[in-house]
């Protein structure tokens, strides 16, 4: 397969398959992130099989509008896709092509019991379950990682309703994943004006801890461990470990490739303890509207993005306009 050579000239193509060549000697290949910014399963997943196809993407710098980076997808140079997401049935049908192409990737997926109040445009929950159900049957429960995130806790929201609430779903899921991934809500600016109407609160480490150990007891009887995501709470006696959600003994044991120079990301929180990756989403794209979302400032702008994306485009919910710096 050579994909890259069509969106490059000559000059660059040959910089890129040396490049390329570098890295496979060199054991520096890279774990695609997609992506913590936008769902790209549930609503970019043609673009998504396009730009593997192409054997590239570029991704413009949030930080920095004229900075695009320009990120190989070349089997080689991938060491394992990691897809987060909500609702993965845009993407199902594509998973045989991902794997011919000869990717490793697996899935973490987030399912809550929240209702429209706070999940306004995610689908029901009854296609939700068949979804993973049909995601672990094709990948294996290993592949499929259930994340319970956020806990948020509101007067209907109680800690005795997700206690209840975390026991029914896993008894469904029980058989379809190994591990559940549990983050409980953290304020951010994007958020709170979308929250304002919610009164939440913010539970102290006690709770934190108390809810864990039940959601802990309900998991490991039924075959799920559990781990924490980004927070700094010691929660060892329950069972649970810090998670890394872009873990690097999974992508190891799926892709069978041996990792080079595993570091922490640094662009992460300081709690959190995934590795490095290359998230290849772009923020206010995300078409699921939910209340708590930090990657999304306005829905109606993400809503807006997602119906005008362009599958054929190299940037996500985006067009080059000429005065950028691609590196």
């Amino acid at each position: 397969m050579q994909p890259v050579q069509a969106n490059l000239s000559p000059g660059l193509y040959y910089q890129f398959d040396r490049l390329f060549f570098r890295q496979r000697v060199n054991g520096d290949l890279v774990i695609i992130s997609a992506s913590r910014r936008t769902d790209i399963p549930a609503f970019y997943g043609e673009w998504f099989v396009n730009r593997l196809r192409a054997g590239e993407v570029l991704v413009r710098n949030p930080m920095n509008y004229r900075q695009v980076s320009r990120i190989s997808l070349a089997p080689e140079s991938v060491d394992a896709i990691v897809f987060w997401t909500k609702n993965p049935a845009n993407l199902i049908p594509f998973l045989p092509e991902i794997a011919g192409l000869g990717y490793a990737c697996y899935f973490l997926f987030t399912l809550n019991p929240y209702d429209r109040e706070l999940e306004p445009c995610v689908p029901d929950k009854e296609s939700i379950f068949e979804s993973f159900r049909e995601l672990s049957r094709r990948l294996g429960p290993e592949r499929v990682v259930w994340r319970y995130d956020p806990v948020i806790i509101t007067d209907r929201c109680t800690p005795a309703w997700h206690a209840g609430e975390f026991l029914r779903l896993a008894e469904r899921l029980s058989g379809y994943t190994e591990q559940c991934i549990i983050s409980f809500l953290d304020e951010y600016r994007k958020q709170q004006r979308r929250m304002a109407q919610i009164p939440y609160i913010l539970p102290d480490k006690q709770q934190m801890g108390d809810l864990a150990g039940m959601f802990a007891d309900a998991a490991r009887v039924r075959g799920i461990s559990i781990a924490t995501c980004s927070h700094d709470i010691d929660l060892s006696l329950q069972g649970i470990a810090h998670s890394r959600c872009i873990d690097g003994d999974l992508v190891e044991r799926i892709s069978g490739r041996k990792l080079q120079r595993v570091k922490k990301d640094s662009r992460q929180r300081h709690q959190c303890s995934c590795i490095e990756s290359r998230d290849i989403g772009s923020y206010n794209s995300c078409a699921h509207g939910c209340r708590y979302c930090y990657a999304v400032a306005s829905h109606p702008v993400a809503s807006a993005a997602m119906r005008a994306s362009d599958p054929l485009s190299p940037l996500l919910c985006d067009t080059l306009r000429g005065d950028e710096r691609i590196t």
